[in-house]
């Protein structure tokens, strides 16, 4: 994770149509249209292998040659970059009449208002994981990715969604195994991977799901998260284990965008000031690599002066009890 004031909050995944449909977008923009014209009345070279790209390339080929030609013609103007991202992460289209490059280029449809097309989003996507470096999960991608990778692609999924594209993972596997896959990288996920993964073993993967989850509640660290996070009784963590899950559920919140005071609450929970300045005494003993991250959030943003001094200590002792482990 980078810090958290400047993470761009995840996106719910992108509908795409297929390859073929996106190339043969590409071959009817006005853009395309014009290259195709100059080559057949005879074009510098440059432009005769753009045009065969577009004429009679593979669908790979022909959408990794308008890729190109895009980030050729929108990287000198901010503008225009900015306005794809804007109509990416924004759910109404815009006033006005659309800019002609972007209708040029198929991005957007030519009258007012406008919106991006599924071109559009398809260039969207590759432009926000330049700028912001969050790739954008494409609903229907991860059938056939590991279950590490499904855990970090459905951080962002809405609950229709992520059983749409849990369906399609799930399709072929036996259901034992494919729980137990989940179970198995639970301790490697992100805070919010880890998250996505114990409640989709417990709620939505059967019995199967809830076995793996009992087989892994006296594991260090991971099963106490999973205790906390079902209000499973009888198990006694150990301190170190109680701020580990104290860090993991905040650094949860952050991953996803959360708010400060989120972030705040999730810790404090209805402890007053000097029980939290406790608290994050303990998390100087954490070993969770967002426990730094947790620590500035309490310093920039607690409104109690107390408690914001115990984040600022616990900090210097982190980093302390850090250079002395090495």
């Amino acid at each position: 994770m980078g810090t958290y004031d400047d993470m761009l909050p995840l996106q719910p995944p992108v509908r795409l149509p297929p390859d073929d449909e996106l190339a043969d977008a590409v071959r009817a923009t006005p853009l395309a249209a014009e290259i195709l014209r100059r080559d057949a009345a005879g074009d510098p070279r440059a432009n005769a292998e753009m045009a065969a790209a577009l004429r009679d390339g593979t669908a790979e080929r022909t959408l990794q040659t308008w890729s190109e030609v895009c980030r050729a013609l929108l990287a000198p103007e901010e503008a225009l970059l900015l306005e794809v991202v804007r109509l990416f992460l924004g759910t109404e289209p815009a006033e006005g009449d659309s800019p002609d490059v972007l209708a040029s280029l198929g991005l957007v449809n030519a009258k007012g208002p406008y919106e991006l097309t599924p071109l559009g989003r398809w260039i969207g996507r590759q432009v926000l994981a330049e700028a912001a470096g969050q790739e954008v999960p494409v609903m229907g991608s991860l059938a056939e990715r590991d279950a590490a990778e499904l855990l970090h692609g459905l951080r962002s999924y809405p609950q229709a969604e992520r059983d749409e594209e849990l369906a399609g993972w799930l399709a072929g596997r036996e259901p034992a195994r494919a729980a137990a896959e989940i179970a198995a990288v639970l301790g490697e996920a992100s805070p919010l991977g880890r998250a996505v993964g114990v409640e989709l073993l417990a709620t939505r993967l059967g019995e199967e799901g809830r076995e793996a989850l009992d087989g892994l509640l006296d594991e260090p660290r991971v099963g106490a998260g999973i205790a906390a996070r079902l209000d499973r009784e009888g198990h006694d963590p150990a301190p170190e284990d109680i701020a580990w899950v104290l860090v993991d559920m905040a650094a949860a919140l952050l991953e996803f965008g959360g708010e400060t005071s989120e972030v705040i609450e999730s810790v404090a929970n209805g402890m007053d000031a000097d029980e939290q300045a406790g608290t994050l005494a303990l998390l100087a003993l954490c070993d969770h690599p967002g426990t730094e991250l947790v620590l500035r959030v309490f310093i920039e943003h607690h409104p109690d002066s107390r408690v914001s001094a115990a984040a600022r200590k616990a900090l210097r002792r982190l980093h302390g009890l850090a250079d002395a482990r090495r």
